[in-house]
């Protein structure tokens, strides 16, 4: 299997954090070459934190971190610290990172990696809402042509949405980056609520990454810990839905997932629905498909490769 180079775009997020652990722990199959900040579920200056946290929890305190848009493109901020506490990695005491971020705007470091770095040759992982992207496209047109895909986590149909009853978080915060990347004619892979809901961090599936017994697993349990709390809740489930991971597990494993291409809008004009992702699944409108969209996930699978991979680090 080829190595994928990736950009890791990110707003952790207790999920973010695993995700960024599965990555760092998969060096055959994925080259990090940055990972950039974005203001999402907590804001800019604790994303940052936050991604450096998980950086040096790897041992990887060389990763280059950038921090990115403090806002959205046009609409006020909104943070989601109802979920993941008032840090965004609430669950466990972890010292303060001490690497650096680095001097250079996340959305500078996108648009020059594009363009520097053979042309489709580099990935996009979107972790969380779609800002830096859409502000890198907005400075740079030409970049859309050189990815070689953007892998997101965002968005929900059959399922519906999870911040209102149509509108998945990542896309609601920023409407309008997420219109102007799926416009942009780059390559995407769509990794919905309605594959997400399906992953479920069980007592039994936690109870195999508790036995790992490493410092890294500790860590990632107690984070899963609090997070899948809300969604116990809210969902009645055997432990909440972990989203983001998704993004790197396709890259690792394909074959877990499976979808159909289908043409996705996002409404930025209604107030009742303003964020949902349109998703055209059964190709009833006519318009040409601009996303590869997922629906299914071998769940188990999944949670046998994160598992294996955490082990590593």
């Amino acid at each position: 299997m080829q190595r994928r180079k990736i950009i890791i775009d990110t707003d952790p997020g207790q999920d973010d954090a695993a995700a960024i652990m599965l990555a760092f722990a998969s060096p055959d199959e994925i080259e990090v070459l940055g990972l950039c900040a974005v203001a999402g579920n907590v804001p800019l200056s604790y994303t940052s934190r936050n991604l450096r946290i998980v950086c040096e929890l790897c041992g990887r305190p060389d990763a280059p971190v950038y921090e990115g848009a403090q806002k959205p493109t046009m609409r006020p901020q909104v943070t989601a610290e109802h979920v993941h506490g008032r840090t965004g990695l609430d669950g466990i005491e972890l010292p303060e990172p001490t690497m650096p971020v680095k001097d250079v705007h996340a959305v500078d470091f996108i648009i020059d990696t594009l363009r520097t770095e053979p042309a489709g040759t580099v990935t996009l992982c979107t972790l969380g809402p779609l800002t830096n992207i859409a502000l890198a496209l907005e400075k740079a047109p030409d970049i859309a042509g050189r990815a070689k895909e953007l892998v997101m986590m965002g968005g929900g149909f059959f399922e519906g949405g999870n911040i209102t009853p149509a509108a998945e978080f990542n896309i609601y915060v920023d409407p309008e980056a997420a219109k102007t990347v799926f416009a942009s004619g780059m390559p995407i892979v769509m990794m919905p609520l309605d594959v997400t809901h399906q992953l479920l961090t069980t007592k039994a599936r936690v109870e195999k990454i508790a036995a790992l017994g490493t410092h890294p697993a500790e860590v990632l349990v107690a984070w899963l810990a609090f997070f899948e709390r809300f969604d116990i809740e809210k969902y009645g489930s055997d432990g909440g839905p972990l989203h983001d991971p998704t993004v790197i597990a396709y890259l690792i494993r394909p074959e877990l997932f499976s979808g159909r291409d289908c043409n996705v809008e996002i409404e930025t004009q209604s107030d009742l629905t303003v964020g949902m992702t349109v998703v055209d699944w059964w190709h009833v409108s006519g318009r040409k498909p601009n996303a590869k969209v997922m629906r299914h996930v071998d769940a188990d699978g999944f949670f046998e490769l994160l598992t294996e991979r955490v082990a590593r680090l």
